[in-house]
């Protein structure tokens, strides 16, 4: 499962948390301007925006978890099992693999509005990028610094939802999850007043306690409020310290520790296996690994935005420690 945000500051930050119990030798990913995307059902794209994310390479082609792209616009795929239905090769139609889904936005458009319009045409077709890739069951946050909006693809067609919360999770389906922000209201940064009864002198005796029934469990439902309450109440300074650190402090508040969700056999579980902050004005691509929580960086623009093929950094995944004496 995940989390994805996105956050304004004085500049614009996307990304997300990846919780899974294994890898796929997932690496920063730069592609350049003129790398062809060859895709199984359009035409390809031969030029395009420069991207920058984390992906798998497969065959050559860069499987993207989330990406940003040079003009701002960024874009996360989050598990949605059971929800996602994609559909066969409609006529008519833009047919796009949902592997093929975050190079084709990014690849072509500037921001949601534009990509919004672009959808009405839009099919997610079924198709597998390879036997050892079989199409994962996917839904997507699309932002910009002025707004973000969610895509699914469901038995009942392609749903496109804003998103006035700039959060993603997994299950259920958006318009569900923000609904059940209803049953949140009440909560509050500030200390709570004593509306269960006069003749009682309740004490406010902690702080935080307008917060009390903010869900602290890591189920998916519980997750989007908590990072939905996190990141509408944050503040941060405009600096790029300030404003990376608050970033991955809200993702923090919804990150999962080794040992706290079982997942199939005995001994695995689910962990948050890299935590990304991408500032989508300056290109620069930040993350943290579980074992590795020193902030790593790539900019894209100290790469050569108009070559044509792919450039990528393995992530640092072992313990940084500054040691002071």
């Amino acid at each position: 499962m995940c989390t994805g945000v996105s956050y304004t500051t004085r500049d614009h930050y996307f990304g997300r948390n990846l919780d899974l119990e294994f890898s796929y030798h997932e690496e920063v990913v730069v592609t350049p301007r003129n790398f062809p995307f060859r895709f199984r059902r359009v035409d390809p794209l031969e030029t395009h925006h420069a991207i920058i994310g984390i992906a798998t390479i497969a065959d050559g082609f860069p499987l993207y978890y989330d990406a940003v792209n040079e003009r701002g616009l960024g874009m996360a795929g989050l598990n949605f099992p059971d929800n996602a239905d994609y559909k066969p090769e409609a006529p008519g139609s833009t047919n796009i693999a949902s592997f093929e889904f975050i190079p084709w936005v990014l690849g072509r458009f500037e921001t949601v509005d534009e990509v919004e319009a672009a959808l009405a045409g839009v099919t997610i077709v079924d198709v597998s990028f390879s036997d050892a890739f079989p199409a994962s069951p996917l839904h997507w946050i699309i932002a910009d610094r002025s707004r973000s909006i969610t895509v699914e693809s469901v038995r009942e067609g392609l749903r496109v939802y804003d998103n006035p919360v700039g959060v993603l999770t997994n299950n259920p389906t958006f318009d569900i999850q923000l609904f059940g922000l209803n049953n949140y209201m009440h909560l509050s940064t500030y200390p709570p007043e004593n509306h269960f009864s006069p003749e009682l002198p309740l004490d406010r005796y902690s702080r935080g306690m307008g917060a009390i029934g903010l869900p602290g469990d890591l189920s998916s439902s519980s997750r989007f409020v908590k990072a939905a309450f996190t990141r509408m109440n944050s503040v941060a300074g405009e600096s790029e310290s300030e404003s990376i650190s608050q970033f991955f402090q809200i993702l923090g508040s919804v990150a999962q520790q080794r040992g706290c969700v079982h997942v199939g056999e005995e001994g695995k579980f689910e962990i948050t296996i890299y935590s990304s902050c991408c500032n989508t004005d300056t290109g620069v691509y930040y993350y943290t690994t579980y074992e590795n929580s020193q902030v790593s960086g790539v900019d894209m623009h100290r790469e050569d935005l108009d070559a044509d093929a792919l450039v990528h950094y393995p992530l640092v995944t072992g313990q940084q420690i500054n040691m002071q004496n």
